[in-house]
């Protein structure tokens, strides 16, 4: 059974979505199946992954009943595009509209290791649908002074999932975006969140660089276009591995790292 894991963010600009796309690529590249999810209108990831802008169906024929989750896998990215915003409002009006996501993804957890689903900036309907789905939550946030509040309205949705439809449902951590530790403001903004979170932050930041967003625009993995940034990478795969459990998949990712 796949372990499905849901990547959430208060709101946009906290690489939550460069996150799951290089996750996507460590994780395939210690040979684990892996199924992306892009739960996000603006289509990002699968933009990232390189789904093209035409591919039909897609996650909003899903949740909306019109395709399966198995008809909108292209090559183990399930796409979205700008019509899920409409389809989440079509959702709204269902009954058990929470379930939609995890009814969907149920016949496709056999033929993967990790789901990975990318949520939108919000904490919405779509995102209770990933929560609900998943068997893991990894919150995004980003180096700076109100990371704090994002991360505990992130948790009160984790919570209200958790009590209400998804009690298994457990957090991987939190990861710290767009941090340059040599300003005293992103160390101030790790600390804060070190003292209120304990080890549920990951030891590894991702640090803030241009290239991000270079990688992007060229189709390719921070992990070829600069490892030494994709270092960061293999070490936040290495601690969710770890607290996963997957110690093959880990050494496999120390052995990238070396």
């Amino acid at each position: 059974m796949a372990t499905t894991i849901a990547v959430l963010s208060q709101k946009g600009g906290t690489g939550k979505t460069t996150t799951v796309r290089t996750l996507t690529d460590v994780l395939r590249r210690i040979d684990l199946r892996v199924l992306a999810v892009d739960l996000d209108p603006q289509g990002n990831l699968s933009d990232y992954l390189d789904v093209d802008p035409e591919a039909t169906p897609t996650i909003a024929d899903v949740l909306t009943g019109a395709a399966t989750a198995g008809d909108a896998d292209h090559g183990g990215v399930i796409p979205a595009t700008l019509a899920l915003a409409e389809a989440e409002l079509i959702l709204g009006g269902k009954i058990g509209r929470e379930l939609a996501l995890k009814q969907a993804l149920r016949p496709l957890t056999q033929d993967y290791d990790v789901i990975l689903i990318d949520c939108p900036p919000a904490l919405g309907l779509l995102t209770v649908n990933a929560l609900v789905a998943s068997d893991h939550a990894l919150i995004s946030a980003e180096g700076q002074y109100f990371a704090l509040q994002g991360v505990e309205q992130a948790l009160e949705v984790i919570e209200l999932a958790r009590s209400t439809l998804n009690p298994d449902l457990q957090l991987l951590g939190i990861v710290l975006n767009i941090v340059d530790l040599r300003t005293r403001h992103s160390r101030e903004a790790f600390d804060s969140l070190r003292q209120h979170f304990g080890d549920r932050l990951l030891d590894t930041v991702i640090r803030q660089s241009i290239a991000y967003a270079e990688s992007a625009e060229r189709a390719l993995s921070i992990l070829d276009y600069r490892p030494d940034l994709g270092e960061d990478y293999l070490g936040v795969a290495s601690e969710l591995l770890k607290r996963l459990g997957m110690k093959d998949a880990r050494r496999k990712v120390k052995a990238l790292r070396r």
